[in-house]
């Protein structure tokens, strides 16, 4: 009766298996569904890097599939290795997955952070080809050590060292009451999309043979230059900032401001910083305040600065250099305005002063006046690129074009016979000028009459 009973099993289950296969389907659009289309490792490693995600393929078509192949891009060299119904593989040939079934892939990486020939960030993929239609899910896993962030936020104060890089997954929010301090040398990478707000206070205070980097964590050379991969910098209403010698590059927007200071501090001094290959515009500030000192903003999407909304602009001595070999841009560089909306204008307070606004476009200054409230401060000692006559007196130099060394290699001093050299208004007697005005980018002493722009020449 046991062996009868044993048997009678055996043939269903046989016949219920061979059931389900038996409508196996050729449609091309019989594709395969992914609860995820990537995998991040995002552990810690502090020895030999050892860990394991998990993942499921779905079937949510009615019929069967032949899987005809599925298999690691990396092959045997990969850092990934794959287990399919408990078998380790990099290759496996016509599996069959069943209508409205689905199948578990555990997908491991081994990765030594110690091992400096990796890449900072390791990757492959997992290859399937069903009906003809070739699927992937890309693996991602980081080849060195570094402090993991996944949207957290910062409710004391806090410093980030040198020590190992900063990974921003998602989001990182300086709270209110909060500052984050950023000290020389750091390196914070952001992985796709992720952002920081400011709602407290971020103090990123590189030096000049130590600047902070912020970027994206995909370092290898193809995307060294490559806008978008990260949102960028925001400093929220109460959110306050100082960035110095700092390298910001490779976001959606650089940073954005959105509102004035709640207090006696600025809402953000930036000086000494290189802000470049943004897709959309390295500063868009709104009914905001910004110092900005010794800059160089080149090769973004739209803008270089973009200030709309009325506020309060102070900036010396910076090069916007709008040569844009990545983007057919159709806007002025730098954007001003008074206007927020149909029924909000606020105040402008405009104070350009030794300043290089040049670029490929006829017009690379663009103030725009559309109520009584706009007050230009100072706009004096300017070299600028422009169709308007408006700016031709206070020292200013129009459509001079100031020789810079190469443009294309993003080297932005400018050479022996520049129009800028020794064209700048004495700034000694400025309140920020033993702080932040009194030495270049390049850290040398700027001496009187100064050159225009963020490098001086002498």
């Amino acid at each position: 009766m046991r062996s009868t009973f044993g048997l009678f099993l055996f043939l269903f289950i046989l016949i219920s298996a061979c059931r389900k296969d038996e409508g196996i389907t050729k449609d091309p659009n019989a594709k395969l569904s992914f609860s995820k289309d990537s995998l991040l490792f995002d552990t810690i490693f502090t020895s030999i890097g050892s860990t394991v995600r998990n993942l499921k393929i779905l079937n949510k078509n009615n019929d069967a599939v032949n899987i005809s192949e599925i298999k690691l891009a990396g092959g045997n060299s990969s850092a990934f290795s794959i287990n399919i119904n408990g078998q380790n593989i990099s290759t496996k040939n016509n599996l069959i997955l069943n209508g409205q079934d689905s199948l578990n892939v555990f997908v491991k990486v081994n990765i030594n952070p110690d091992a400096r020939n990796l890449t900072f960030l390791v990757q492959d993929s997992i290859i399937l080809t069903t009906n003809g239609n070739r699927q992937s899910i890309q693996l991602l896993a980081y080849g060195q050590n570094a402090v993991f962030i996944n949207n957290a936020n910062i409710t004391t104060n806090t410093a980030w060292s040198k020590n190992l890089p900063y990974i921003i997954n998602g989001s990182v929010t300086v709270k209110s009451g909060a500052s984050l301090n950023i000290q020389p040398g750091a390196k914070v990478y952001f992985h796709k999309d992720a952002v920081m707000n400011i709602e407290g206070i971020l103090n990123a205070l590189g030096t000049s043979n130590q600047p902070i980097e912020f970027c994206s964590d995909r370092l290898e050379t193809i995307y060294s230059d490559e806008p978008g991969q990260w949102k960028g910098i925001y400093l929220k209403p109460g959110g306050t900032g100082i960035i110095k010698n700092s390298i910001i590059k490779n976001a959606s927007v650089g940073i954005t401001s959105d509102s004035l200071s709640t207090n006696s501090n600025p809402k953000l001094i930036l000086s000494n910083n290189i802000i470049k290959n943004m897709q959309v515009a390295a500063y868009m500030g709104y009914h905001t305040e910004l110092l900005a000192f010794n800059n160089l903003l080149y090769n973004c999407g739209n803008y270089l600065i973009y200030a709309i909304g009325g506020g309060n602009y102070n900036l010396k001595q910076n090069t916007f250099a709008g040569y844009n070999p990545n983007f057919p841009r159709k806007t002025a560089a730098l954007v001003f305005s008074d206007y927020l909306s149909s029924k909000a204008f606020n105040e402008l307070q405009l104070d350009l002063t030794n300043n290089i606004i040049w670029g490929t476009l006829t017009n690379e200054l663009d103030i725009q006046k559309k109520s009584m409230a706009i007050v230009q401060s100072n706009l004096s000692n300017n070299l600028i690129k422009t169709t308007s006559t408006n700016y031709s007196s206070n020292g200013n130099i129009i459509n001079s074009d100031p020789l810079f060394v190469s443009p294309s290699s993003g080297t932005f001093v400018i050479l022996n016979g520049s129009p800028a050299l020794k064209k700048g208004i004495n700034l000694s007697a400025d309140v920020y000028f033993n702080q932040y005005l009194n030495k270049d980018l390049a850290n040398k002493t700027r001496l009187s009459p100064s050159s225009l722009g963020c490098y001086e020449n002498y």
